[in-house]
């Protein structure tokens, strides 16, 4: 099932709605890709809330997700890992640390608007009255 991608301003919002196969992850990965492209994104969130279960592969698909974003020039912010998923993570080894990770995603918005301030002004919500 593929994940829904919106765009809001120069931010792009993944929000993962189910358990991902291999499959689904790559077209992820594809799609963000080709939309950071299109809408010259500068900031992603891939919302994972829903997801109660994560395997290794969906891990490191997220990891290359944010890398491959970066080299495009769009910071990434994964927000809302379950605790159960974070803990699981973390008894596998797996881990977001050189990654951008918020509570939610009021938090992972708040985060991006504080590390592209300049950008947010471009999207004309901070502009001068």
């Amino acid at each position: 099932m593929p994940v829904p991608i919106l765009k809001q301003g120069t931010y792009l919002i993944a929000s993962v709605q189910s358990a991902l196969t291999d499959a689904d992850t790559e077209r992820l990965q594809d799609d963000l890709m080709k939309f950071v492209s299109k809408y010259r994104a500068q900031g992603i969130i891939v919302d994972v809330t829903a997801i109660d279960v994560m395997d290794s592969f969906a891990a490191r698909s997220l990891r290359t997700i944010a890398h491959m974003t970066k080299l495009r020039g769009a910071e990434t912010v994964i927000v809302g890992l379950q605790p159960e998923v974070a803990f699981a993570m973390v008894q596998l080894g797996l881990t977001f640390e050189d990654m951008h990770t918020a509570l939610d995603l009021e938090e992972g918005l708040a985060w991006l608007n504080r590390k592209l301030p300049s950008r947010r002004q471009q999207d004309g919500r901070d502009r001068d009255r």
